[in-house]
């Protein structure tokens, strides 16, 4: 049995929105919400929204709001901050999955 500490997982990332939503955004250099929405399944933009707002306070991502067409288009992206609390977080899943396989 291995001493693997859970605590030292992120609790912020451990939402499943939130996760999905790193998880995506470091796979590549921005993303619109349209596009966060239908890559993670979200099926409700409010939620959506509302965890996009906790990450960007959390200094996890970043948006940049413009308009094209007079159409509102948010983009987010990773954060140096984001993406080191994401591999962190990758790092320690691996770990534990490593672990568990022995």
């Amino acid at each position: 049995m291995s001493d693997f500490d859970y605590s030292q997982f992120d609790a912020f990332l451990n939402s499943r929105v939130r996760l999905a939503v790193m998880a995506t955004l470091s796979s590549v250099e921005e993303a619109e919400f349209i596009f966060l929405c239908e890559r993670i399944g979200a099926t409700d933009s409010d939620h959506l929204g509302k965890h996009l707002r906790e990450l960007e306070d959390a200094g996890y991502i970043a948006v940049e709001k413009t308009f094209e067409r007079r159409k509102p288009v948010s983009r987010y992206s990773l954060t140096q901050k984001g993406r080191e609390a994401f591999s962190v977080y990758r790092e320690r899943m691996e770990q534990l999955i490593r672990e568990l396989d022995v």
